[in-house]
């Protein structure tokens, strides 16, 4: 075997068990009682019982779990629906108008990609609490509807596929610019779409840091947020942790799994045209 071939497979063991070990050390532990983490606080010795299901049920019942999922649908649902419409009509403008400051526009958005979040936190915490929106659902549907480049980026290279001969005739028939975007681009959008949807949601899915910081009610607790109650000043229930957050994985590894061939056929789609 070639030590190239050997590079190759060492460094793909390498990538599947940085993947993998953590999986191996929340399923181990979430499995372990209380009494077992104390004596034994490896994350990644086994259990005296496989079928300890107490954890599960803790982390259910007292991080109220089904609150925090209706609290995480309500923000995916109008986050996702706000950055579908501005990023679809952010690169229908970008490639079918012609305007002053065009490039400019993108260099401001791939500039604004390249700041670090955290730099402008003050700032944005002060205009949210301006708005009203603290301590409400709201904060994080606006914070997240602000599209990204990677998510405008997808809808121009889908809308660069479309002929502009469609745009061209519908204008001849007396249709107007939004009637164009919502008649014919919007409809031949749906792969990007579902790509955008799918990429994004699960990013909003699993964030700690907004819902966190702009959400600080109990009642308000998402999925990301709701393990956080088993955390105090005296030390972490860390196997009942463990199996919240292996509750939190399972919804978003399920649709991943289901809709993974969206996503690579969007970006290689995206890619190529």
């Amino acid at each position: 075997m070639t030590p190239t071939r050997v590079l190759k497979y060492a460094s793909l063991l390498l990538a599947s068990a940085v993947v993998i070990v953590p999986l191996l050390a929340i399923i181990l532990t979430s499995l372990r009682t209380p009494g077992e983490m104390t004596t034994d606080p490896s994350p990644l010795s086994p259990p005296a019982n496989w079928f300890n299901w107490e954890n599960f049920q803790t982390a259910f019942t007292e991080g109220h779990m089904l609150q925090a999922l209706g609290n995480t649908t309500f923000i995916l649902f109008f986050s996702l629906l706000g950055t579908v419409f501005i990023g679809s009509m952010t690169a229908y403008a970008v490639d079918r108008f012609h305007f002053r400051g065009k490039k400019l526009v993108m260099t401001l958005f791939l500039v604004a990609a390249l700041v670090p979040g955290v730099t402008t936190q003050v700032a944005t915490y002060q205009v949210v609490n301006e708005l009203g929106v603290m301590n409400t659902h709201w904060a994080p549907v606006l914070l997240y509807m602000g599209t990204d480049i990677v998510s405008i980026y997808i809808f121009l290279q889908f809308i660069r596929s479309i002929p502009i001969s469609l745009d061209e005739a519908a204008r001849m028939d007396g249709a107007r610019s939004l009637t164009v975007y919502w008649r014919i681009i919007l409809p031949l959008l749906r792969p990007a779409i579902a790509t955008v949807v799918i990429v994004k949601g699960v990013a909003i899915y699993n964030d700690f840091y907004i819902p966190f910081l702009y959400m600080p009610s109990e009642d308000l607790g998402t999925i990301s947020t709701a393990l956080f109650r088993f955390k105090g000043p005296f030390g972490a229930h860390w196997e009942v942790i463990s199996a919240g957050a292996a509750l939190v994985i399972l919804p978003s590894l399920v649709v991943f799994l289901a809709l993974q061939r969206f996503i690579y056929n969007g970006f290689a789609a995206g890619a190529t045209k």
